[in-house]
């Protein structure tokens, strides 16, 4: 396939700049609003139920993050077609948000039709932009899986609770899972076979690290609304202590994100004989590490707003629960980038998990504590090992 031919002028050319557009920071602004909806949607109903439907949400709002990644590492967005493309995509994501808090209370049906139009959205654009390439082709059999997933989507925003639930983690379920196998349709299309697409290592590794840090941002966002918001008299003892310990966890994932994992993500994408599924599975591990900041952020807020003499049992899902989940998604990455794992971070998981029942009886702002210092050991962990060892490179698993 000649990306440089007149056929199709709007694919990535091979000697584009590998760096993110600025359109391309411009919509994951939107995922700023779209996290703190999220998070909002579980400080007020933190139970599993409220859980459930923010994992769903989650998933809905993921799966559109990652296809539009991938459109702007196939098209070139310094075009002004693809620039305004990603612009309505964007809007749509910022509709999709707006219906966060109302998702599984009555606006359903708003928030599944948008899905469903960004997802027929992008189907026409590249029958139009891409005709006549493998980039069509992967389009469409992506597109034969997407309208069974509307099957659930549509039907689901006429139930309520856990049925809606239900229906929409089937539908996205169908549009996960297909892609994990490839996307196998019948008649001609059958199933990608191989790298299904060209990577751009670099780029698509410097998405999911901006991704990741517009994360973290919720954590600081929430912490510094919540401090400034709720308590004219904000510097109390005990909320300077909660505000400094969120802060330095959100520092603390940073780092462990960062360490030697985070850096070489494009030069494993480089280097995997299959740079398509390595992507595709960080793009789960992201989601994994995202949805722990997420519930982090939670916790955390919940600790401020509320200073009182223990720990609530979903709180501490929330202090050290988000933490934990953002561990098991970091071991999955640092798996997929070097094909193994390192003890100290399943140890981090443990220990955290171990904690819960203890620091149920314990006030907020020591279960605060205790999961900052177990960051803390695994942050001097890394440092220490980085200065015995020379930096690990990527070798993904085949």
């Amino acid at each position: 396939m000649n990306q440089d031919s007149p056929l199709h002028p709007l694919l990535r050319a091979r000697d584009a700049p590998k760096q993110p557009a600025f359109i391309e920071l411009f919509f994951d602004l939107v995922y700023v609003f779209a996290l703190t909806q999220l998070t909002h949607l579980l400080i007020n109903d933190l139970t599993l139920k409220g859980g459930f439907e923010a994992l769903v949400l989650l998933l809905a709002l993921w799966w559109i993050w990652v296809l539009t990644a991938w459109m702007t590492d196939e098209f070139d967005p310094q075009r002004p077609s693809v620039q305004w493309y990603v612009i309505l995509v964007m809007f749509g994501i910022f509709l999709m948000a707006i219906q966060v808090p109302e998702g599984f209370h009555g606006n359903g049906l708003f928030f599944a039709a948008t899905f469903a139009a960004i997802n027929f959205g992008r189907f026409f654009f590249v029958v139009r932009a891409a005709r006549r390439t493998a980039v069509l082709n992967h389009v469409l059999r992506a597109r034969f899986w997407s309208i069974i997933s509307t099957l659930g989507w549509i039907p689901g925003a006429f139930v309520d609770g856990w049925a809606r639930g239900a229906l929409w983690l089937l539908a996205l379920a169908v549009d996960y899972v297909s892609a994990a196998l490839r996307w196998p349709t019948p008649w001609r299309l059958g199933r990608a076979l191989g790298p299904a697409l060209e990577i751009t290592a670099t780029h698509v590794a410097e998405r999911y690290r901006q991704v990741f840090i517009i994360a973290l941002g919720e954590i600081v966002l929430s912490m510094g609304m919540t401090f400034t918001g709720s308590d004219p008299d904000g510097f109390t003892l005990r909320r300077t202590v909660a505000l400094v310990l969120s802060f330095a966890s959100a520092a603390l994932m940073w780092r462990l994100y960062v360490y030697q994992a985070g850096g070489q993500l494009g030069p494993a994408i480089a280097a995997s004989p299959n740079p398509h599924r390595l992507s595709q599975w960080s793009s789960y591990a992201h989601m994994i590490m995202i949805a722990g900041t997420i519930l982090t952020a939670v916790g955390f807020t919940l600790a401020m707003e509320h200073p009182i003499s223990h720990t609530p049992p979903p709180w501490v899902v929330g202090i050290t629960g988000g933490p934990a989940l953002f561990l098991v998604g970091r071991v999955g990455f640092e798996y997929v980038i070097f094909g193994r794992v390192t003890m100290p971070r399943l140890i981090g998981i443990l220990a955290l998990v171990g904690l819960s029942p203890v620091v149920i009886h314990l006030p907020p702002e020591v279960t605060l504590a205790s999961t900052t210092f177990v960051l803390l050991a695994l942050a001097v962990t890394d440092t220490a090992r980085s200065r015995r060892r020379p930096p690990r490179q990527a070798a993904p698993p085949a």
